[in-house]
């Protein structure tokens, strides 16, 4: 593609104060699906309003549906409008932004439709000034990943360029990244072929929130906990992503997925990751990878002929969630009335490494749980001597100190600690020091997809998932998923809907003498 001056861009009139990256074209391939809707169109309006968008950025959508540009900008304002609830909208504002955003219709599979897209983003070149930088969004369903990748390379659109020579092209790919070890593999060498792995951005939602870019500042920043982050003065942690919702009509993707593939394998263990992790030598994107990837190596592969010591996996039932009574999931629409597909799945996990050796991890996700909320709990140990075993309230007076970061629905971090009750007598009372993103700034916090399409923009992949990592966390999860596989179930379901699980999982914890934080 030819060089061109950057022209005057529709983004820049009257309102932009700061450029942040450099100028590029971002297509959304599923441009018309629920995705694009509720959460990249809100994600990139609110960038654009906050001056984060750079000189030369346009939007093409592309899809199956057929739509004219004006049709596509008209469907994305009701989205923007339903789904970014916290913008202010304004139509001045809208008209700008809008006028870079272009929708095309194409098939997937048709190399014909791609070569159509070039030679529109070389216009674009030529009236935006993008500098030939595109950035392809795979708002897809898993099944066409590999096909679009063959299509963008044999319409030049894409081509290997390690590091961040320019004109670059950048992918970014949606979960789940395969279905076990072996299709993850294959998946990433058919990516490979095209793209190299600085140019790959595999989207974990999870890792924009700011509770969780939190947890490397609240322990590398900040010299009192660090010490302490260690077998040494940690009991046990425990990480609860909890959902009072089912599968909201979604019922046939989640018969393929389960659980474990949806919430465990990605989100979940990137958690662990990142509350786990060795302090990275510096804050480059490859030093922090490492140091993640470099856990979920460590992690101990579980006892397959005991499986059931370390793994516990459930199905709802019927029950009732905040007042109103819910089906089974084998009464959910596209669900088999026989599936043995998990809703819930509760794991212990060790990381066999000088610094976690023996201190359990314990990971619980599911649907149609009590609350819906997700947090990260660390437990430290106890004080080595009861002094004060005889003051406050039986038993409640000795418990741990629990440093717990929530992660939704309230953004925040907390701390329970012991206190002395005023009075003449010595009267022993727990106490949390709270803070919440939400009170403490008075700024509103960006969504996940603004941080991350933002660092997409950039060129920042710290927060993006590395090929060895989703190695790891797949060569972990597979043998668990080839074990049920061999072993179905006999008692699904076996929680109903509005409790917190399956008994099992509490005898998860029963057996080493603890208990889930939340019950």
């Amino acid at each position: 593609m030819s060089q061109s001056p950057v022209m005057v861009n529709p983004l820049q009139e009257g309102i932009r104060k700061e450029v942040a990256g450099e100028p590029c074209a971002m297509v959304i391939l599923g441009a018309h699906g629920d995705l694009t809707k509720r959460k990249l169109l809100p994600a990139l309006y609110a960038l654009f309003i906050n001056d984060l968008l750079p000189a030369g950025f346009c939007i093409v959508g592309l899809s199956r549906t057929k739509m004219t540009d004006e049709q596509f900008r008209a469907s994305m304002k009701e989205a923007i409008q339903n789904f970014a609830s916290d913008l202010t909208f304004d139509e001045k504002a809208w008209d700008h932004f809008a006028s870079a955003m272009y929708y095309r219709s194409s098939n997937f599979s048709k190399e014909e439709g791609f070569n159509e897209l070039a030679d529109f983003l070389d216009d674009l070149q030529e009236k935006h000034g993008t500098r030939g930088n595109n950035i392809f969004y795979m708002a897809t369903p898993p099944s066409l990943y590999s096909d679009i990748v063959d299509r963008l390379s044999e319409s030049r659109l894409a081509q290997k360029k390690p590091g961040q020579r320019a004109p670059w092209p950048r992918i970014i790919v949606e979960k789940p990244f395969g279905r076990d070890l072996a299709s993850a593999k294959e998946l990433d060498e058919h990516i490979h072929k095209v793209f190299a792995e600085s140019q790959v951005f595999r989207i974990d939602h999870y890792l924009g929130k700011e509770t969780v870019q939190n947890i490397m500042v609240l322990r590398f920043a900040n010299s009192i906990f660090e010490p302490i982050w260690n077998r040494n003065h940690i009991d046990n942690i425990q990480i609860t992503n909890a959902e009072t919702i089912g599968v909201e009509g979604r019922g046939g993707y989640y018969e393929e997925a389960g659980n474990m593939r949806d919430m465990i394998q990605n989100h979940m263990l990137q958690l662990v990751s990142l509350v786990a992790m060795e302090p990275p030598i510096s804050m480059d994107a490859e030093a922090t990878r490492d140091e993640k990837a470099k856990v979920l190596r460590a992690m101990r592969p579980f006892d397959l002929k005991n499986l059931d010591r370390f793994v516990v996996r459930g199905q709802y039932g019927a029950g009732w969630v905040n007042g109103q009574q819910v089906p089974g999931y084998r009464e959910e629409p596209s669900v088999s009335p026989q599936s043995n597909t998990e809703t819930f799945t509760a794991l212990k996990l060790h990381i066999d490494n000088w610094r976690w050796a023996d201190v359990p991890i314990y990971v619980r996700s599911g649907k149609r749980l009590t609350k819906g909320l997700t947090e990260v709990a660390i437990t430290f140990k106890r004080p080595p001597l009861k002094l004060f075993a005889q003051s406050g309230e039986a038993g409640d007076a000795l418990g741990p100190n629990i440093l717990v970061l929530h992660i939704q629905p309230d953004e925040g971090i907390s701390l329970k600690f012991a206190t002395k009750q005023p009075g003449t007598t010595t009267q022993l009372r727990w106490l949390s020091m709270d803070f919440k993103y939400g009170t403490a700034f008075g700024v509103r916090s960006p969504s996940a997809y603004e941080r991350l399409v933002y660092d997409c923009i950039l060129g920042d992949s710290t927060l993006f998932a590395r090929t060895d990592a989703v190695d790891a966390s797949w060569a972990l999860i597979t043998p668990v998923l080839e074990q049920w596989q061999k072993q179905p179930p006999p008692d699904f379901p076996n929680y109903a809907a509005g409790t917190w699980g399956p008994a099992n999982s509490d005898a998860l914890l029963a057996a080493d003498g603890r208990r889930w934080r939340l019950v």
